[in-house]
């Protein structure tokens, strides 16, 4: 083949590439690359987000930064948090996908029941469980005499973190069931019956066969968990607002205010941007070391 045709044929590939991929492309670059690039930008400088003076003052965001407890103490705080929730939505979550595909009856009505809170959204979420804890477990701890349930979760420092972790569990189980469904649904009956056959009881397909089958699906659902939970803001915002005494405010929201609330953009977006890396840094630890386990599997 001739140079010439070679070059054609590579033209034709790259014009078909950028016609069903260009649009895509040009999308993920306005939306994501060009926003962090400027992102980064700012954080070398002072701007307040408002004046149209941008002053650049090199590290310094990144040295108030370092030194800010306050949000180290809120990354820690986020940390603890998704470390916990991470643990109890996935251990709910393949418990409801191990129940509603066991041939259960009404397994359907219950696969739909259990997805529901994924839909409402995270504001709207907060304000329905504010009232739960705050009116309708109160009045129910009151009337049946149960300490811990008089008062309302959402006024104790410890509590409200607690409260926060439930609502998280309740809120995203029912989605990373459906990705537990789809991987217990894609393990072929025959091995288990060939496990049964060869003496297995329930106890030891589900640990030496179902388990070691299923690290696909805890990956993508561990990765999900981990990355929504450190993002977590919405939710934050409406069940508590970082309250009681800001007990309560998680990484996201204390960048917001930093930005927003007390006109500080470049050190906000510099918190953000160290926030993305912990959060990125985490979630390849994660596929890093559950990759590993997949192949040993």
């Amino acid at each position: 083949m001739s140079i010439s045709k070679k070059n054609k044929e590579k033209a034709k590939n790259l014009g078909t590439f950028f016609l069903f991929a260009g649009p895509s492309l040009f999308f993920f670059c306005m939306a994501i690359l060009v926003p962090l690039m400027f992102g980064i930008y700012l954080t070398f400088t002072d701007w307040n987000g408002i004046s149209k003076e941008k002053n650049i003052i090199g590290l310094q965001n990144y040295v108030t930064a370092f030194q800010d407890g306050s949000f180290w103490q809120s990354l820690l705080l986020t940390m603890i948090f998704t470390m916990i929730s991470v643990l109890l939505v996935n251990y709910v979550a393949f418990l409801l996908a191990r129940l509603v595909t066991s041939g259960v009856r009404f397994q359907n009505f219950y696969r739909a029941s259990f997805f529901t809170p994924n839909l409402i959204g995270g504001v709207v979420l907060g304000y329905i469980w504010q009232f739960i804890f705050g009116r309708v477990l109160v009045a129910f701890g009151k009337s049946m005499g149960i300490g811990f349930l008089s008062k309302s979760w959402l006024s104790s420092t410890n509590l409200a973190v607690a409260a926060l972790i439930l609502v998280t569990i309740w809120q995203y189980s029912g989605y990373m069931m459906l990705i537990y469904i789809a991987g217990l649904m894609n393990i072929p009956k025959e091995l288990i019956e060939a496990g049964k056959i060869d003496g297995c009881d329930d106890k030891k397909c589900r640990k030496y066969i179902v388990m070691p089958l299923m690290t696909s699906s805890f990956i993508i659902c561990i990765f999900l968990t981990i990355t929504r939970c450190f993002m977590t803001y919405d939710l934050n915002f409406s069940l508590t607002e970082g309250n009681p005494f800001g007990s309560t405010v998680m990484a996201s929201m204390y960048v917001y205010r930093k930005a927003f609330s007390e006109k500080n953009y470049g050190l906000g977006q510099t918190e953000a941007i160290i926030l993305f890396v912990v959060c990125a840094i985490v979630s390849m630890l994660q596929i890093y070391v559950t990759k590993r386990k997949e192949v040993e599997a």
